[in-house]
């Protein structure tokens, strides 16, 4: 394996629970199910805080796994266009048999992101919460080359969570980052129009990025 992909380390461990557990969250690597729902309602509310939304929006969720979050859409009735993306062509192979009325995209878009369309919004729910092999300087590296490439590709906004250093102690395997380092990166290389959130219960936190200032409150 090229050293400049070594972030395919990643995917594999993913296929292997997606083998092991099958088509359930810890097929995907979440290991209560009760967590994962918090974690869609969080990236639903990057939609639904932003006041410029669009009437019926299109959604790339970017790592999509098993499509769990259109699932979850489909039970809020929510009017959103979904579309789902992963590197891994078993994932994606399983997406269209489930979804055949969605459009899913089977990518590296840090090898080329030219077949991708613009979506009004980008999710990124669990692409940078685990780092297996990576060290963390490299899985740094590599969730910065994302959030560059992707927000080229919304017209509205984009959200992604890692792990917090909040926490009593950290496992080696996941991605803890401190707040100043995303935030140092966004507003010089992205954007100043962005929310934290670490108010969900979890040992992690999202981020929204907006083109444009929002005067959505949290409530």
């Amino acid at each position: 394996m090229e050293n400049k992909r070594k972030y395919l380390s990643i995917v594999e461990h993913y296929e292997k629970c997606f083998d092991k557990y099958g088509d359930t969250h810890c097929g995907v690597d979440w290991p209560k199910e009760e967590d994962v729902v918090t974690r869609h309602k969080v990236m639903l509310d990057l939609i639904n805080l932003d006041r410029n939304r669009p009437e019926a929006p299109s959604l790339l969720d970017f790592g999509c796994g098993l499509g769990h979050f259109n699932d979850f859409l489909l039970k809020q009735k929510e009017k959103i266009q979904y579309s789902g993306l992963d590197i891994s062509q078993k994932f994606i192979g399983h997406c269209k048999e489930k979804y055949n009325s969605n459009t899913f995209y089977c990518e590296d878009v840090l090898s080329d992101s030219s077949h991708i369309p613009m979506f009004d919004y980008i999710i990124m729910n669990g692409v940078f919460t685990e780092k297996r092999e990576l060290s963390n300087d490299e899985m740094t590296s590599y969730m910065f080359r994302i959030l560059s490439t992707l927000f080229n590709k919304c017209a509205h906004g984009m959200a992604f969570n890692v792990m917090s250093k909040l926490v009593e102690w950290e496992r080696e395997d996941l991605f803890h980052i401190p707040f100043n380092v995303i935030t140092d990166y966004l507003y010089k290389n992205l954007t100043r129009n962005f929310v934290i959130r670490h108010d969900y219960g979890l040992y992690e936190y999202t981020v929204y990025l907006y083109k444009n200032p929002t005067i959505a409150i949290i409530v």
